[in-house]
């Protein structure tokens, strides 16, 4: 399935309630674990310690930051639909966000997407989108949730 497009309202609103789409698979490095740690001042061990990781840590190695998990979200969204014919996007904010699991280096990640509610609020448009961010070969995921897009049509 290739990136939807979205070029009006109306055509949006008829995808309420159905899957958008699944993006391709993220690969999850530990050299992105150690560049988000720098970027967000968190160094806990488990995340960037390799060694003590190997040794102490129940997954047997480092872990994403559940945070670094929730950041790739624009990079896989867009990878599922894009939306023509607006002036605006805004990551307006996420609902009911629960973690699943940690997602160990180098694990590839995932999105599954499915649009919840579209409402017209005096020409924004807010978006409901639950997602699910599943990792290769398990069958929990890493979190699910539900994002909010405020997207201005032209």
């Amino acid at each position: 399935m290739g990136q939807l497009i979205i070029n009006s309202y109306d055509e949006f609103e008829t995808y309420v309630g159905k899957e958008l789409g699944v993006s391709e698979y993220h690969k999850i490095t530990q050299e992105q674990i150690n560049l988000f740690a720098e970027a967000t001042l968190d160094h806990q061990w488990i995340h960037v310690d390799e060694e003590r990781a190997k040794k102490e840590s129940p997954y047997g190695a480092t872990i994403a930051h559940g945070y670094l998990s929730v950041s790739v979200l624009p990079y896989l969204w867009y990878q599922i639909i894009k939306v023509n014919n607006i002036t605006m996007l805004v990551n307006y904010g996420i609902e009911s966000l629960k973690f699943g699991q940690p997602v160990v280096v180098n694990s590839e990640v995932r999105i599954k997407a499915v649009l919840k509610a579209l409402t017209n609020l005096r020409g924004t448009v807010k978006a409901e989108v639950e997602v699910t961010l599943e990792i290769k070969d398990s069958k929990k995921y890493a979190f699910k949730g539900v994002i909010v897009f405020l997207y201005q049509f032209k």
